[in-house]
C-alpha cells in the first residue's frame, strides 16, 4: 500500500540501529591507527584531493610527507606508433591460423616490440620534512588516518606537553595543511625544507619556499612537465621567517603549513599552462581562510561522497589493537570490523584519487615515491585500471567515474592513428597500457603487449554508468566513443578457417601461455576476447536503439554478433580460456581473464547458462585462491558471483594477509595487504584495494542478472549485519539489515522509477502480504539480459550439478523519487 509521505510501510516492527549488535560501546570510529611512526613508505598513511597525494610518516623528530602530483610524468605529448608497426600483422595472422604458434610468436617477439617508447612514468613531486628537535624522547606516541574525515593525525607527548598533528588534502582549497597545536602556549619549534628527486632546485619567492622543477626524460622522450611545489608557514604567537631555503619558527602557540603543487599540464596535447602561478594562485587563496573553516569544508565535501554508504557487521575489543596487528591476525581472529574498515578504506581511496576533472587513478593511484615506478605506475588496462572502478556505481561513488571516461574520449581519439596506421582500420584502439599522454599502441614485449582489446574493456564502464544511473544525455555524449570502438573490430575481426568464427587475431589472453615453460602467449579467438566483443556489440546495439541512431549500424552488429565464437567448455570440464583446448590443471596464473563473462561481465549466470556456470568454477577451482593482492581481490568477486559467501570471505583473508611490516612470526612471502591497508601485489597496487571492496559489496548485492539479489552470497562470518546506501541497476538505492542470516529491515529509494524485482534465497523468505510473487520477465528494461549462445562442450566434459540455492523473487512497482520502507520479520 502507498502512503503520501513517500514511504511504504510493510509489516512495521520498530528495530534500533543498534540492537542487532553486541558490545556498543565498542569504539567503531573508522580508522587505521598505529603505535609508532612509519618505518618506510608501506607504513606510511595516504591522504589525497583526487589531485594532490602524500604518503605522511608521522615521525615525531622528522615528519616526511612524501608528495605527488597527478600529471607529474616522464616525458611529454607523443604517439608510440610507427609507420612499421603493424607490417607483421598479416604473416603473424597467417602463422597462427596454421598452428604455428611458436613461429608466431618468435616473429611477434622481433618485429612487434615497440620501435618507440613503452609508456612514460608517473613520478613523484619530492618530500616536505619538518624537523623537530629533541622530540625523539616523545612518548605515548599514536597516529592515525580517520577515514570518515579523510584526516590524518599524529599525537605524542614530551616534557608534559602534548603535541598534535592535523594533515589533510584539502578537497575545497586545493593544498595540503599540517596543523600544528600543543598542550600549551610557545610549544611549536622546528623547521621546514624541501627536496626532490627531479631537476631542479630550491629557491625562494614572494615569501614562500618553491621547489621548480621539470620531470625526466624516459625512453627517448624529453621530460616536459614544469611543476612548483610552493611552501608557506602561518604561525599564531612565536616567530615564522624563510631564509636558506628552509622555514624555521620558534616557539609559537599553533602552525600551519601549506603546500600547493601545480604544473603546466592542461591536456594530454597541451602543455601551456604556467605551474607558477596556478600553484600562487591555490595558495594565496587558501592561507586567507581560517585553519578551523578550511578544516570543516574540506570534511563535509569529502562526507557528501563517503557518508552515502554505512556498513556494519559488529565490532568487538580487537578495534583496540593497532591496524597492523589486526591485519597479522584476521585470518585467525573474529574481527568484523577489519572487513567494514577495509571496504570503506577502498572508498576513501578512490575519492581521494578520482575527482571530477582530474586524472583517472594510476597502477598506484596517486601515491608512488619512485622516478622508475613498478611498471611505470602507468595504466594498465588489461584488467587494473578497469578494476579502479569496480567499487564506483555499487557504492555510491557514481561522480567519480568522471575522469576514467574523460581519459576514454582522449583515447578515443589518439587511438584512431593506431587503428589507421598498424591495422589499416576505422575507428580507434588502444592495446594493454596507456599513460597520461594517451598512448595507444603496443607497450613492452609482444608477450603482454599485443592485445588490442584495452579500449573495449574500458568502454564497457560507459554502458555500466548508464545502467546504474538512466543518464541518456549521458549516453548521447559517449556514444561515438562506443561506435568507433565498434567500427575498429567491424574491420579488423578475421574468419578462422575451423568453424568460420570471426576472431581477433593477433591477440592474447592477458599475460598468461598455453605452452607450459615458455612465454607463447600469441593467439587468435581468446575467450575473453570473444566475451569483450559480444558485450560491446550488444551494448552498442542497445544504445544506437535507445537513441534512436543508425538502424543500418544496428544490423550490421547483429549479424556480426551472430559469427562471434562462443564459450566453450573443454576436457577438464573447465570454460576454455583459448579458442583451442589447451587449459592447465595446474595453471596457477593470476589472470583470470576468461571469467571477464562472469565478472564484471554478466554472460555466465547460474540460471541462464548453469553449464557455463559450472564450467567457470571449475576453471577457478583449478587456478587455486592465493595469488597476488590484486587478483586475490578479483576471486573475491568471482565467488560472490558462484554464490558462495563462506569463499569468497575466504579470499579476503587472503588479501588481508599482513605482508612486511615489523610485527614477529608474520610471513610476508607472497600477495595480501600491507601495514598501512595499500593493496600488496607486491609491490603496492592500488587496484587490489578496489577490487576487493567491489567484492565485498557483490558479497551483500547484486544486480546484473535480472533482478536486485539481496545478501547473495553472505558467509557465516556475517550473521548479523547493516549496509546502507549501496546502488543497484536501473537507479535502486537500497539499505539492508539482517540478524541470524535473515533480512529484517529493507529500504528502496528509486531514483528512476519502474519495476524492482528484489530475489533473495529461499530460505531467506520475506514474508509480508504486500509483497507480490513475481512472474514472467522482468520488465524493467535495466535488467534485460544477455541471450547468450549455447556453449559448445566436448565430449570429455562431465558437467556437475550446479548446487545454488533456491530462489524467490518479488516485484514492486516504483516512481522516481520516493522511497519503499519494508520491516520483515
Amino acid at each position: 500500500m502507498m502512503i503520501k509521505n513517500l514511504i511504504l510501510f510493510v509489516g512495521f516492527i520498530l528495530i534500533s540501529s543498534s540492537s542487532a549488535f553486541s558490545q556498543p560501546n565498542i569504539d567503531k570510529t573508522l580508522k587505521l591507527w598505529y603505535n609508532r611512526p612509519a618505518d618506510n613508505w608501506n607504513e606510511a598513511l595516504p591522504i589525497g584531493n583526487g589531485r594532490l597525494g602524500a604518503m605522511v610518516f608521522g615521525g615525531p623528530a622528522k615528519e616526511q610527507l612524501q608528495l605527488n602530483e597527478e600529471t607529474v610524468w616522464s616525458g611529454g605529448p607523443n604517439s608510440n606508433i610507427t609507420a612499421e608497426s603493424g607490417a607483421a600483422i598479416p604473416a603473424l595472422r597467417k602463422l597462427i591460423f596454421e598452428g604455428k604458434f611458436e613461429e608466431a610468436q618468435a616473429l611477434a617477439d622481433v618485429e612487434m616490440f615497440p620501435k618507440r617508447n613503452s609508456g612514460m612514468i608517473y613520478q613523484p613531486v619530492g618530500n616536505l620534512f619538518l624537523n623537530f628537535d629533541g622530540h625523539e624522547k616523545a612518548k605515548n606516541y599514536y597516529r592515525d588516518l580517520n577515514i570518515e574525515k579523510a584526516v590524518a593525525t599524529v599525537t605524542y607527548e614530551l616534557d608534559g606537553v602534548k603535541y598534535k598533528r592535523e594533515i589533510l588534502s584539502s578537497f575545497t582549497d586545493q593544498v595540503m595543511i599540517i596543523r600544528l597545536t600543543a598542550s600549551k602556549p610557545g610549544k611549536i619549534s622546528f623547521t621546514a625544507t624541501m627536496d626532490s628527486p627531479q631537476k631542479g632546485g630550491l629557491k625562494m619567492e614572494n615569501g614562500n619556499l618553491v621547489y621548480a622543477g621539470l620531470t625526466a626524460d624516459h625512453e627517448g622522450e624529453k621530460g616536459q612537465i614544469q611543476f612548483e611545489s610552493q611552501v608557506k608557514t602561518i604561525v599564531e604567537g612565536g616567530k615564522a621567517s624563510l631564509k636558506d631555503n628552509i622555514w624555521t619558527v620558534v616557539n609559537a602557540n599553533t602552525a600551519t603549513v601549506y603546500v600547493s603543487i601545480a604544473t603546466n599540464f592542461k591536456k594530454y596535447n597541451d602543455l601551456s599552462g604556467n605551474a607558477a602561478l596556478k600553484a600562487r594562485a591555490f595558495l594565496t587563496a587558501a592561507i586567507k581562510r581560517r585553519y578551523p573553516e578550511a578544516l570543516a569544508n574540506h570534511i563535509k565535501f569529502y562526507q557528501q561522497y563517503f557518508n552515502r554508504v554505512k556498513f556494519d557487521i559488529g565490532a568487538n575489543s580487537a578495534v583496540d589493537k593497532p591496524t597492523d596487528q589486526r591485519i597479522a591476525e584476521f585470518a585467525k581472529t573474529n574481527d568484523p570490523h577489519l572487513t567494514a574498515l577495509y571496504f570503506q578504506f577502498g572508498r576513501y581511496l578512490l575519492i581521494s584519487s578520482s575527482q571530477p576533472g582530474n586524472q583517472p587513478p594510476t597502477l598506484q593511484g596517486i601515491w608512488n615515491d619512485k622516478m622508475l615506478a613498478p611498471w611505470d605506475s602507468k595504466y594498465t588496462i588489461n584488467i587494473n585500471t578497469e578494476m579502479n572502478y569496480w567499487p564506483a556505481e555499487v557504492t555510491n561513488l557514481s561522480e567519480l567515474h568522471d575522469p576514467l571516461f574523460k581519459m576514454l574520449k582522449d583515447l578515443s581519439v589518439t587511438g584512431q592513428e593506431t587503428a589507421k596506421v598498424m591495422y589499416g582500420a576505422r575507428g580507434w584502439v588502444t592495446h594493454h597500457n596507456t599513460d597520461l599522454w594517451r598512448i595507444t599502441g603496443p607497450v613492452d614485449r609482444p608477450y603482454a603487449g599485443l592485445w588490442p582489446m584495452g579500449g573495449n574493456w574500458l568502454s564497457q564502464h560507459l554502458w555500466d554508468h548508464y545502467m546504474f544511473t538512466g543518464d541518456q544525455n549521458f549516453l548521447k555524449e559517449y556514444y561515438p566513443v562506443l561506435k568507433g570502438a565498434c567500427d575498429f573490430y567491424l574491420d579488423v575481426l578475421q574468419e578462422e578457417p575451423t568453424h568460420k568464427w570471426l576472431v581477433v587475431s593477433p591477440s592474447n589472453s592477458p599475460e598468461n601461455t598455453y605452452v607450459p615453460g615458455k612465454r607463447i602467449s600469441i593467439a587468435a579467438g581468446t575467450t575473453m576476447d570473444n566475451q569483450l566483443l559480444f558485450d560491446l556489440f550488444t551494448k552498442t546495439e542497445k544504445a544506437a536503439g535507445i537513441l534512436g541512431l543508425d538502424s543500418e549500424f544496428r544490423k550490421i552488429l547483429k549479424n556480426t554478433l551472430a559469427r562471434l565464437a562462443p564459450m566453450q567448455i573443454g576436457k577438464y570440464s573447465q570454460l576454455q580460456e583459448w579458442m583451442h583446448d589447451s587449459d592447465r590443471t595446474d595453471d596457477k596464473h593470476r589472470h583470470v581473464s576468461h571469467l571477464y563473462g562472469l565478472y564484471p561481465g554478466n554472460q555466465i549466470s547460474p540460471i541462464r547458462t548453469p553449464e557455463l556456470f559450472d564450467a567457470a568454477r571449475t576453471s577457478l577451482i583449478y587456478r587455486g585462491d592465493p595469488a597476488t593482492g590484486w587478483s586475490m581481490g578479483w576471486k573475491v568477486n568471482f565467488w560472490a558471483r558462484f554464490l558462495d559467501g563462506n569463499h569468497a570471505y575466504k579470499l579476503i583473508t587472503d588479501q588481508l594477509k599482513l605482508v612486511g611490516g615489523r610485527i614477529e612470526g608474520v610471513d610476508t612471502k607472497g600477495g595480501g595487504t600491507y601495514p598501512n591497508m595499500l593493496d600488496a601485489h607486491p609491490p603496492f597496487q592500488i587496484d587490489g584495494n578496489f577490487g576487493c571492496t567491489a567484492g565485498i559489496a557483490e558479497m551483500m548485492l547484486q544486480s546484473h542478472d535480472g533482478a536486485i539479489h539481496l545478501l547473495p552470497a553472505i558467509p557465516d562470518n556475517w550473521p548479523t549485519g547493516e549496509i546502507t546506501g549501496l546502488v543497484a541497476r536501473g537507479g535502486f538505492v537500497l539499505d539492508m539489515a539482517w540478524k541470524s542470516n535473515k533480512l529484517i529491515r529493507l529500504k528502496v529509494r528509486s531514483k528512476i522509477g519502474g519495476k524492482c524485482r528484489l530475489r533473495i534465497n529461499k530460505d531467506m523468505e520475506l514474508k509480508s502480504r504486500d509483497l507480490v510473487l513475481a512472474k514472467g520477465l522482468n520488465t524493467n528494461p535495466f535488467y534485460e539480459t544477455p541471450e547468450v549462445k549455447k556453449p559448445i562442450i566436448s565430449f570429455q566434459a562431465k558437467l556437475k550439478a550446479v548446487g545454488i540455492k533456491p530462489i524467490i523473487e518479488y516485484d514492486v512497482d516504483t516512481d522516481a523519487g520516493k522511497e519503499y520502507v519494508f520491516n520483515l520479520n
